[in-house]
């Protein structure tokens, strides 16, 4: 087996592999009626870690591996799918300002917090040649920001024309977006962001670091974003079912199948556009932290126990189509470039 299927196995095994895996702990403690809200902090994790310990096996003579930090991140992993499985195996509970919360929920925010400072601290003391051969440099700084600011005003245009659509307009605008709190909330993010970059970074840099460029050899660059897509939106299924909307579940499903498209096409032009891992992960952490501060619930439950139809899922296709899937006729799906090959050149 060549060093490429090597670590594709590898990276199928942690990406897919354990995701499944654990999905049957999670169905089981669902059951049960355990919190399970560990187990999707932990999936966030898994595609990243299945790209890094495949380049520890296959590349480890590699004297510009990042090892220190690859390490980092598959303990922080290791340690939270413990967690995800002591959360369901021995369900324990606290009381915090009056609310009973899972003590292994909370626990697990520390370890994600704690884990991304140490994460940081192993990242920065790589070396430069280090960073740049595997992909973590910050780069095209002025094209990232415009893609990141171009995101933030698409979502907050979709929130509007769907607020409209529904009614929902002069609350959204009087109660939400007039509130101090919306305001106080977003300007918290920038720094929210640096406790808890560690599991945005595990999605995208196994999704579009690691995959996105395989798949668009594949398939071409728009199919294979497409089919990116796709497998993004599978990869979701045990918290779809098990956390997103239990009682919705085939339609969660499919919603997410629209989302991961949409927003992965977005992120994709992102990617290809600005050459650096770090505007998807920032994008992805946006996407998520911002749904609590447009729903006026400021908390991350919101994103439990949804409520989903059949009949919304037309207007999703179209709107998420409409602000975010328009992007793969842009120019850099037409010239296809795959960000990461002048990479995986440099780290051999």
């Amino acid at each position: 087996m060549n060093q490429e299927k090597k670590q594709m196995v590898i990276f199928l095994i942690v990406a897919y592999g354990v995701t499944y895996g654990l999905g049957l702990f999670m169905w089981y403690g669902f059951a049960k009626g355990a919190d399970v809200s560990v187990f999707p902090s932990a999936q966030m994790m898994y595609p990243a870690a299945g790209v890094m310990l495949a380049y520890l096996v296959t590349r480890k003579d590699d004297s510009r591996l990042p090892k220190w930090f690859f390490r980092g991140v598959l303990f922080v992993t290791a340690m939270l799918i413990v967690l995800a499985i002591v959360s369901v195996a021995v369900p324990k509970t606290m009381t915090t300002m009056g609310v009973s919360v899972s003590l292994w929920v909370m626990t697990s925010q520390y370890i994600l917090i704690i884990g991304s400072i140490v994460c940081w601290v192993l990242y920065l003391i790589s070396s430069k040649e280090k960073r740049e051969a595997y992909g973590f440099r910050w780069k095209n700084s002025k094209a990232s920001a415009v893609c990141i600011l171009l995101f933030l005003l698409l979502y907050f245009l979709r929130a509007l024309l769907s607020c409209a659509v529904s009614g929902q307009l002069e609350y959204f605008v009087v109660f939400i977006l007039g509130s101090p709190v919306t305001w106080i909330s977003l300007f918290s993010l920038a720094i929210n962001f640096f406790l808890v970059y560690i599991a945005f970074l595990g999605e995208e840099y196994g999704w579009r670091y690691y995959l996105q460029p395989i798949m668009q050899k594949k398939f071409g660059p728009r199919a294979g974003v497409l089919l990116l897509g796709v497998v993004w939106g599978l990869w979701h299924l045990p918290i779809d079912f098990f956390y997103y909307s239990p009682a919705a579940g085939l339609a969660a499903a499919a919603a997410q199948q629209i989302t991961c498209i949409s927003l992965g096409i977005f992120f994709a032009y992102a990617y290809m556009k600005t050459e650096n891992i770090w505007v998807p992960v920032v994008l992805h952490f946006l996407n998520n932290n911002l749904v609590p501060v447009i729903s006026g619930t400021y908390s991350a439950d919101v994103l439990q126990n949804q409520d989903i139809d059949w009949m919304q899922l037309p207007f999703a296709l179209v709107v998420n189509f409409l602000f975010f899937g328009v992007f793969i006729f842009t120019k850099e799906f037409r010239r296809g470039k795959a960000p990461s090959e002048s990479e995986e050149k440099a780290a051999g």
